[in-house]
């Protein structure tokens, strides 16, 4: 095939950190492309996300780390605490072991600071690339471009990634409605503002207690000055999909009946609680169709247990960058980027399932049973397992 004379014009539905991130990658390659963003004003939800050395080492790739830098809390390591006693024990170190083992730290980050930066890194590269109120009602495509459906109007383009969340409709509109499952999992969020917790939870650690049907995960974000605060616990009353339905204090409370006072502590002061209810969804077996592909939610939507959400996004968006600039056949590069993909984002999202299981086991009941499954269960060894097939990572080199 004769080779493609220009870049094509890529169309983003979404503009989330999916959206921006495939879209600054392929903007610094030299494609011209406009995000379509269903929101009138971009802003993230205010919670927070765990970037390991693999996400990081995209948005070093992207030109935004700096920038991130200066807003996230670089993390010292990650421990498991048992739920009503408080008992510790290390899962790994971070910090400089992070930057020396695989390159990169890990950051503990607010949500709205890590869309801020791809805001501004898109917005340098093209200044009116991002359009909001722009919501996606249909796509239409043939054999020399694809057109996206807006309630106001249309807009065409060579090729459309759908990077709009675990509700895509760009999914939607290539295979039909999903049949998501509901796991038996409520989980609460919500952020605190540092100053008001104690010191001894103060500190630049990833922390996850676990428990019998319940597990809590805490961390610094935004400088140091809130704890983001997310809560799993087995329930069955509540099915509502969504990250603006709005809990109490008390019902929180009462979900973590008789765990650590530093559990309470953290609730007393939460701002806002809110809860959602934890859907599963199988990783679809196919991401494109002609000139459409999906990324990040919109294909491969995970519990956080893994803490890789985020992380897989960025990777998806810079391995679709690469496989586009990579080759003049459309069709043929939304193939690679699907295989490059496909295996790496179905084992994060099965193993984030396993983990949950993991984190919320009933041999955890009793301090006995409790300290043999924490040191089988996160021995040094099966950590490495789960965790270092992650953190090695390289979109840079991984074959696309």
């Amino acid at each position: 095939m004769e080779k493609q004379r220009h870049k094509s014009h890529v169309l983003v539905a979404g503009g989330g950190i999916g959206g921006l991130a495939a879209a600054l990658a392929l903007l610094r390659r030299g494609f011209d492309v406009d995000v379509y963003e269903q929101a009138g004003e971009l802003r993230e939800i205010g919670a927070g996300v765990q970037l390991s050395s693999n996400g990081v080492r995209v948005l070093h790739e992207l030109g935004v780390h700096g920038a991130l830098r200066a807003l996230a809390c670089e993390a010292a390591g990650k421990e498991v605490r048992l739920w009503n006693t408080g008992q510790t024990w290390k899962l790994f170190d971070l910090g400089a072991t992070s930057v020396e083992r695989y390159g990169y730290p890990y950051y503990l980050v607010y949500r709205p600071d890590l869309l801020a930066v791809l805001v501004d890194g898109v917005r340098r590269e093209k200044p009116d690339a991002i359009h909001l109120d722009a919501t996606c009602t249909g796509v239409e495509q043939s054999g020399h471009g694809v057109t996206l459906r807006l309630e106001r109007g249309a807009v065409h383009g060579d090729v459309l990634i759908g990077a709009d969340g675990v509700h895509s409709r760009i999914r939607e509109a290539l295979f039909g409605p999903d049949r998501p499952q509901f796991t038996g999992y409520v989980a609460w969020r919500g952020t605190i503002p540092l100053e008001k917790l104690p010191g001894h939870m103060r500190r630049l650690i990833g922390t996850n207690w676990i428990g019998p049907g319940s597990h809590v995960v805490h961390y610094p974000v935004h400088r140091g000055e809130y704890m983001n605060f997310i809560g799993s616990v087995e329930r069955d009353d509540w099915r509502v999909e969504s990250w603006t339905a709005r809990g109490t204090r008390e019902e929180c409370h009462a979900d973590f009946a008789g765990w650590h006072a530093d559990i309470h502590t953290m609730i007393d002061h939460i701002e806002t609680p809110y809860k959602w209810a934890m859907m599963g969804r199988a990783p679809l077996r196919q991401w494109s169709v002609g000139r459409v592909t999906l990324l990040g939610d919109a294909c491969h939507p995970a519990l956080p247990a893994y803490a890789q959400g985020a992380s897989m996004a960025l990777e998806d968006a810079y391995i679709l960058a690469r496989a586009l600039e990579g080759s003049a056949d459309i069709g043929r590069a939304l193939a690679r980027y699907e295989n490059a993909r496909k295996e790496r984002t179905s084992r994060v999202v099965h193993g984030s399932a396993e983990n949950m299981r993991r984190f919320q086991n009933r041999a955890m009941a009793e301090p006995a049973g409790a300290q043999e499954y924490v040191d089988r269960e996160w021995s040094e060894e099966r950590v490495k397992t789960r965790y270092e097939w992650l953190f090695t990572y390289d979109v840079t080199t991984v074959p696309v």
